[in-house]
């Protein structure tokens, strides 16, 4: 069994859109490509894939998020899904346990906030690594979202 510590990755945004304009972006194949990745394969269900490719020249597998998967979803207030690591982090990649985000959506006086929530981290230096790497990345998907939001 693991011992998963207490670390999580927590961003906020908040984007000049609506509610339903913000949950079609993040729970849609059409809505991820205008923010996250060049490819997606997302279908909204328990179980179902939310997969974002980034290197799209790399076979299946190697491409940046295959395998992850839905845990759980209210519509236009909460998604959750299991997250791996990317290919040049194997250990972490290839381990059984998977860490999860869930990202919350709250309507606000001036649109949508939106946060970000990634959890589920065991203890050892590869977990480190991927913490450190995600506490940046998840900074980056943000900010390509606020974009897409304000074009």
């Amino acid at each position: 069994m693991f011992s998963i510590n207490q670390k999580s990755i927590i961003k906020k945004t908040v984007v000049p859109s609506n509610l339903q304009q913000v949950w079609w972006k993040w729970s849609t194949h059409e809505g991820l490509l205008t923010f996250f990745g060049p490819d997606n394969h997302i279908e909204l269900r328990i179980g179902g894939p939310f997969e974002i490719y980034f290197l799209l020249d790399q076979p299946y597998g190697m491409r940046g998020g295959e395998g992850n998967i839905i845990l759980s979803y209210i519509p236009r207030k909460m998604l959750s899904f299991t997250w791996n690591a990317p290919p040049d982090q194997a250990y972490v990649r290839n381990h059984e346990h998977k860490t999860w985000v869930v990202i919350h959506f709250d309507e606000v006086e001036d649109g949508t906030e939106v946060t970000l929530e990634h959890l589920g981290w065991l203890d050892g230096a590869e977990w480190d690594t991927a913490y450190q790497y995600f506490d940046r990345a998840w900074t980056t998907v943000l900010d390509w979202f606020v974009k897409s939001c304000e074009s």
